[in-house]
């Protein structure tokens, strides 16, 4: 089944495992959030259990060697008007939503050191703005 639209993270490769797997899960619910079209219903098992619902698509997981390689994708989708989630190396040091504002308000797209990415959008924009990406191993 093919989607018109994509979601796609792009975490720093260098992080260690509870890093990365932090990041994806933080970036992949701000799209859940932010479009609520993108998630189904809840499940409801043989015993009448509710469960969570699941993002309706799949979610690409890339890496990024370096940071020149999360900057350029995180370029080419604001070129493209996509959108984007942030995950910045300071919000490793946060305890809470509000010093997560206060850390990304202190920066601008110029002085952040992202350290992932999310992104959402039209299938062709996504790629084009993660050309020369590879899948997270």
């Amino acid at each position: 089944m093919e989607f018109e639209n994509k979601i796609a993270i792009v975490i720093n490769n260098g992080l260690l495992n509870w890093q990365k797997l932090n990041v994806a899960s933080f970036l992949a619910s701000s799209v859940a959030i932010k479009f609520p079209e993108t998630h189904g219903k809840s499940f409801i098992n043989a015993s009448k259990s509710e469960y969570l619902p699941f993002i309706k698509q799949p979610i690409l997981i890339y890496k990024a060697d370096n940071q020149a390689q999360i900057d350029r994708a995180f370029s080419r989708a604001k070129q493209r008007e996509l959108n984007i989630g942030i995950y910045t190396d300071s919000l490793f040091s946060t305890k809470n939503e509000e010093e997560n504002h206060i850390e990304i308000g202190k920066l601008t797209d110029y002085n952040q050191t992202l350290v992932g990415i999310i992104i959402y959008g039209e299938n062709k924009k996504v790629n084009k703005a993660l050309n020369g990406l590879k899948f997270h191993g």
